[in-house]
């Protein structure tokens, strides 16, 4: 009598972490209306973006606080993502979640005010999470600006093995006491470097870490960043790549010794020359004014998701910058994942 055969189980779908910040956001002055907008900011955009690029081998994975009084509303919108994992939960925390007040200057310049403040993590707080979540990358957005302190994020280099990327976003900014958001230099810029494989910045941010943009390439390939990204704005994206660098395969193994990291990761241990080029922005193709917000988060998610999923760097930034420009017709993040897909959705 023949076996019955046992059915193949499914292969494993990798993980991809998230570490970033839940906002709501008030917004004036985007669309010319005499109100005020509210609605998901923060990493809703890039947990949209991440869910629209990545195939269906990946999984996102939040390992995202959210203050108590928004906790049921942010659990609500992670449950629209087609790519989030089974197990996937937010940590509720007992703090006014992060609210911003946006007021809009033109396209590209806006004034925020923050209020709320959920912490950041602490090693001790994110080791038992993370590795438990079983990851294979990790995406980092600074959105408050305290989600890691340097401490915390070069021990979360040392303990990960996978490839991690990060906006540095609001790493720059200091908050006033009336909550507005300002440009502060930031210290100790080779070693934020160091924590990273792939590191975004726009043209703003990059002036508090470096006096032009070849010297804070040059930090950073020699802190082992393999790619710097520099999105500015209508004027399309300067990129920097490490010798040897064209996929995320490429970047070299790091030995472990009782799971602990060493060893630099920039490029592929290749000798050269730095490779950069400036690729164009891609017009958005909106009626009337269009909306910005987010444009940066949905770049640096969909760039990172396109690298995951095997593409080359220049393919993964055109990609990119096709949804950063497909943002711009589409209001908040609700509903946002459908419509960087290209589907009809209800709003």
């Amino acid at each position: 009598m023949s076996e019955v055969p046992t059915p193949a189980q499914p292969p494993r779908r990798r993980r991809v972490g998230v570490i970033g910040s839940f906002v709501w956001d008030v917004i004036h002055g985007r669309d010319g209306r005499a109100v005020p907008i509210e609605e998901w900011g923060g990493i809703t955009y890039a947990l949209a973006a991440l869910d629209a690029a990545l195939d269906d081998s990946w999984e996102i994975v939040p390992l995202l606080k959210v203050g108590d009084d928004l906790a049921d509303r942010a659990r609500t919108f992670v449950r629209t993502l087609r790519h989030i994992a089974p197990d996937a939960e937010l940590l509720a925390v007992p703090y006014p979640n992060n609210r911003v007040e946006l007021r809009y200057h033109d396209a590209e310049r806006r004034s925020e005010f923050l209020s709320g403040g959920v912490p950041g993590w602490t090693w001790l707080g994110l080791k038992p999470l993370l590795d438990a979540a079983q990851l294979d990358a990790l995406y980092v957005n600074f959105l408050s600006g305290w989600e890691l302190d340097l401490e915390t994020a070069q021990l979360l280099r040392a303990h990960f093995s996978g490839p991690i990327y990060c906006d540095l976003h609001m790493l720059v900014m200091a908050v006033q006491p009336d909550g507005l958001r300002v440009p502060r230099p930031l210290p100790d810029v080779a070693a934020w470097c160091g924590c990273f494989d792939v590191l975004q910045v726009n043209e703003d941010e990059m002036a508090m870490m470096a006096p032009d943009p070849m010297r804070l390439a040059a930090t950073a390939m020699a802190a082992g960043v393999s790619s710097l990204c520099v999105t500015l704005g209508s004027q399309g994206v300067v990129y920097v790549a490490a010798p040897g660098f064209e996929h995320l395969a490429d970047l070299p193994p790091r030995a472990t010794a009782a799971r602990l990291i060493t060893g630099s990761r920039g490029g592929a241990g290749a000798l050269g020359a730095l490779r950069t080029a400036r690729l164009p922005a891609i017009p958005a193709d909106v009626v009337g004014d269009g909306d910005p917000t987010g444009c940066g988060d949905v770049w640096g998610a969909s760039c990172f998701s396109r690298l995951l999923c095997g593409d080359n760097l220049e393919t993964a930034i055109r990609f990119a910058s096709r949804a950063a420009s497909r943002n711009v017709s589409h209001r908040g993040a609700s509903g946002l994942a459908a419509h960087l897909r290209g589907e009809l959705h209800t709003s």
